[in-house]
C-alpha cells in the first residue's frame, strides 16, 4: 500500500509539473515569435516480484512472465515545439517575421555570448543602432563596397564576421547619414527641333534654349543653358541641314563648348561625319574654384535621339546623371534582409544586411528569458551566420510578426487531461489511507 502512495504522489508531481509547462504555453499566447513546450512522461524502477521463466521441454511446463510492480512515473522530457507560428501583418516596416528556418542574432556587448530569438519587433535607437525589443543588438553585415551583382542585388561581404548593424555610421561607409553627391557624366537630350525655323547667324539670338542641371564632385549645382540655332542648308547631294549648338558659360562656371550637328532630309540625325558633326561631344564644366572648391568634370552628351520636323521645338534632357548631397529620410528592410536608406535626394543606399542562425536542431536549443536562446551541446553550435535565403536560412516578411505558436484548444484539452490525472493520482493515495486505516483496526 505504501507504494501505490508513493506512486501516486509522483503522479501528482509529474502532473504538477505539466499543468505549470501548460499555464507557462497559454500565458505567452501573445509572445511575439514564442514557441511552446510539451511533457512526456516515463515510468520510473519496477520493483520485481518474480523473475521470467523460461518453458522447460522435458517437464513439459511452459514459462512464466515476470511480475513486476511500478514505482510510479517521472518527466521524461519537455519538448519544445518548433513549428513557427502564425504571422500577422503589421504594417510597421521595422517588424520581420522569418518564414522557414532561422533565427535573429543579438547580443548586449562583444563579451557576452550571442543570443537568438524568432520575436522580429525589432527597431532603432537615436544612435541608429539595431535592436531588439529588450535593447540588445542585433547582427549582420555592414561592407557593402558598392557591389551589385548581374541581378542588381547588392552584394555585401558575409565571409566576415557579423557585427552590430548601425544605419548611421560604420568602419566601411563612414558617415551614412548623409549620401554622398555624385558629378555628372551623362546627358542625354531628346526631341524636335522646328524645320521651320529660318537660318540664321551664329551671332543671332537662339532659337530654343534647352535648359540641363548639372552637379559637380561637390553637389553644387550649375544650370547650363544648351542653346540651338539652325545655320546652314546644303542644298546639293545629299540635302542636309546644319544646326549649332552652343553652351555660354554660367553662373559660377565657364565652358566655351560649341559645335555642329546635321540633319537629312527627312529630319533625322546624321552619325556620318562625327569629326566635323559629332553627336556625342564630351564638354568640359570648370567650376568657379574660388568660390565652391570644385574641380573640372566633364560630361557627354548625347544628341542622337534629336529629330527635325515641321512641328514646334520640343528638345529636353531626358537622361542626366549626377546629384546632390542628401540627408537621411528613412529606411526599409528587404525580403533579403537589406536595410535600405532613402534620402532627401531620392537616392538609396544600402545600410546593412540582416544576419540569420540555423541550427541542426533548434528543439535543443535552451530558452533563456526575454524571447531569447542560447546554444547547447545538443542544437548545434553557432558557427557562421548565414544570409537571408541561403544556406537553409528563411526569407523575410517585413511589415508582418510571427505569432505565438501555442494552440489554446490544445492547451485546454490538455488542461482538463492533466486535472483529471492529478485528481486521480490524489484518490488513488485517499483510498490507500483508508485500506491503511482498515489494517490498524484489525486489532480491535
Amino acid at each position: 500500500m505504501l507504494r501505490s502512495m508513493f506512486s501516486s504522489v509522483s503522479g501528482l508531481r509529474a502532473q504538477q509539473t505539466k499543468m505549470d509547462v501548460i499555464g507557462n504555453n497559454i500565458a505567452n499566447v501573445n509572445t511575439v515569435g514564442f514557441w511552446g513546450s510539451r511533457v512526456s512522461f516515463q515510468e520510473v524502477l519496477n520493483q520485481t516480484i518474480k523473475n521470467a521463466t523460461g518453458p522447460d521441454p522435458i517437464s513439459g511446463r511452459g514459462g512464466t512472465n515476470p511480475l513486476q510492480i511500478g514505482l510510479g512515473t517521472s518527466v521524461g522530457a519537455i519538448d519544445m515545439n518548433t513549428n513557427a507560428g502564425g504571422i500577422q501583418r503589421t504594417d510597421n516596416p521595422f517588424d520581420l517575421s522569418i518564414e522557414g528556418n532561422g533565427f535573429f542574432i543579438a547580443r548586449g556587448s562583444e563579451n557576452e555570448a550571442f543570443k537568438f530569438t524568432r520575436a522580429g519587433n525589432l527597431r532603432f535607437d537615436y544612435l541608429g543602432n539595431l535592436i531588439t525589443s529588450n535593447g540588445l543588438n542585433v547582427y549582420g553585415w555592414l561592407d557593402y563596397g558598392g557591389k551589385v551583382n548581374s541581378e542588381g542585388m547588392y552584394i555585401f561581404d558575409t565571409d566576415k564576421p557579423i557585427e552590430p548593424i548601425n544605419i548611421f555610421s560604420d568602419i566601411y561607409n563612414g558617415n551614412k547619414k548623409t549620401i554622398a553627391p555624385k558629378a555628372t557624366t551623362e546627358a542625354v537630350l531628346a526631341g524636335n527641333l522646328d524645320a521651320a525655323n529660318p537660318v540664321c547667324q551664329i551671332t543671332d539670338p537662339p532659337q530654343i534654349i534647352v535648359p540641363v542641371t548639372v552637379y559637380d564632385s561637390l553637389g553644387n549645382a550649375y544650370k547650363l543653358e544648351i542653346e540651338f540655332r539652325k545655320t546652314a542648308i546644303n542644298s546639293t547631294d545629299p540635302i542636309n541641314t546644319e544646326w549649332t549648338w552652343s553652351i555660354p558659360n554660367g553662373d559660377g562656371f565657364t565652358t566655351g563648348s560649341t559645335g555642329r550637328i546635321r540633319f537629312d532630309s527627312n529630319g533625322y540625325i546624321m552619325t556620318d561625319d562625327q569629326t566635323n558633326f559629332n553627336v556625342t561631344p564630351t564638354i568640359n564644366i570648370i567650376p568657379n574654384a574660388a568660390t565652391t572648391g570644385a574641380g573640372p568634370f566633364t560630361i557627354n552628351l548625347d544628341f542622337s535621339k534629336i529629330s527635325m520636323f515641321a512641328t514646334e521645338n520640343s528638345v529636353k534632357a531626358t537622361n542626366v546623371d549626377g546629384y546632390p548631397a542628401g540627408s537621411f529620410v528613412t529606411c526599409s528592410i528587404g525580403s533579403d534582409g537589406v536595410i535600405m536608406g532613402v534620402y532627401s535626394n531620392g537616392k538609396q543606399q544600402p545600410l546593412g544586411l540582416i544576419a540569420l542562425a540555423v541550427f541542426e536542431n533548434p528543439a535543443g536549443l535552451e530558452k533563456v528569458g526575454n524571447n531569447m536562446f542560447m546554444a547547447t551541446a545538443n542544437s548545434g553550435n553557432f558557427v557562421k551566420a548565414s544570409k537571408a535565403g541561403m544556406d537553409g536560412a528563411g526569407i523575410l516578411n517585413p511589415g508582418t510578426l510571427e505569432l505565438s505558436n501555442v494552440d489554446l484548444a490544445t492547451e485546454f484539452t490538455e488542461m482538463i487531461v492533466t486535472q483529471r490525472a492529478f485528481q486521480a493520482n490524489s484518490r488513488v493515495i485517499t483510498v490507500s489511507d483508508e485500506m491503511l486505516m482498515e489494517l490498524a483496526n484489525l486489532k480491535r
